[in-house]
């Protein structure tokens, strides 16, 4: 570091301000600096900084699947706004267990990450709500029930506005018997998608609704999926309740021999990515999963500065296409 300060020729206290991200360092300050370290090749020691300011510069990700395209978009926008801020970003992959949920707060807690994103496998796993409780860590939800950690923040989508939209969509379409082929129904996105379609279709004498919960898949949504079309009475639409399940819903719509729309309608939740490259397009109920990871990244950093937790509701919507039609069958 005293290298550093001799080339930008300034004090070794000014290296320190700029290098720990000081507010209080002029733009003329910041470049000299930053150029004598590019000019050394100097490389801060983190643990040494650590040690002194208490902070790791750290965050902890706790993903329910990061093979899912949805949270690997997510923790990129997260990873892009807190690489501003000067953060790194560490991943913790739970494999959809709730046990390993538990486990990896546990360990970011023991690494001293600054602050902690949970898109965890369950809300309603006492041992994981155990360790949220005890790590004493600044934490945003991803999608996630508030109720899971009160003094934590949380960013939301609100499913039900694009969910209404698709089931709405299906109804004036003329569709009577619609399946939901859900995901996990221990987390906010399935819970929400199964409650709209339920509310939507009590009022109606004529409709009935299939929801059919499990994981988010491609095995069970064509065994959900196969399931459905094989009863006597099967359904005419097919929500798949998440990217990974339309694929298993696809599967078992081509096992049964059926076309798309004219034999099933089929939605989707989430874009998938080559999706618009099918025919027909599949209809689908979006969201933005980048600005989600990066509105997770600015609650948290406000948490890290001191601020109140605060809740954020994204939008969703919901894209007709040819995928939908009107049924062959009442």
């Amino acid at each position: 570091m005293r290298e550093v300060a001799d080339r930008a020729g300034v004090a070794l206290s000014s290296v320190s301000r700029v290098l720990s991200g000081h507010p209080d360092v002029s733009d003329v300050m910041r470049h000299r600096v930053l150029d004598a370290v590019a000019a050394l090749g100097y490389e801060p020691d983190m643990l040494a900084q650590s040690l002194r300011t208490g902070a790791t510069m750290t965050v902890g990700f706790v993903v329910g699947d990061i093979s899912n395209p949805l949270l690997a978009q997510i923790g990129q926008g997260a990873e892009t706004r807190l690489s501003e801020a000067g953060y790194s970003l560490q991943l913790a992959n739970s494999m959809n267990d709730a046990h390993l949920d538990a486990r990896h707060v546990r360990l970011f807690r023991q690494r001293r990450v600054d602050g902690l994103l949970l898109s965890l496998a369950a809300e309603d796993h006492d041992e994981t709500l155990t360790s949220l409780a005890s790590a004493q860590t600044p934490s945003v939800l991803v999608d996630r029930n508030s109720t899971l950690a009160p003094e934590a923040s949380s960013v939301l989508s609100d499913h039900a506005f694009g969910m209404s939209e698709a089931v709405t969509h299906l109804f004036e379409l003329g569709h009577h018997r619609i399946a939901l082929v859900n995901g996990n129904p221990h987390v906010r996105p399935a819970k929400e998608r199964a409650r709209v379609l339920r509310r939507l279709s009590r009022g109606r004498a004529d409709v009935a609704a299939l929801v059919r919960q499990g994981s988010f898949t491609p095995e069970h949504g064509e065994a959900a999926s196969m399931d459905a079309l094989s009863q006597d009475d099967p359904p005419t639409a097919i929500i798949a309740g998440g990217n990974q399940i339309l694929t298993g819903v696809l599967r078992a719509v081509r096992s049964a021999g059926l076309r798309i729309p004219d034999d099933i309608s089929v939605i989707t939740c989430d874009d998938v990515p080559l999706a618009e490259f099918l025919e027909p397009p599949i209809a689908t109920i979006s969201r933005d999963p980048r600005e989600m990871g990066r509105v997770a990244a600015e609650l948290l950093l406000d948490l890290i500065a001191g601020g109140e937790p605060r809740e954020v509701v994204l939008p969703t919507g919901f894209r007709a296409t040819k995928s939908c039609g009107r049924p062959a069958r009442d």
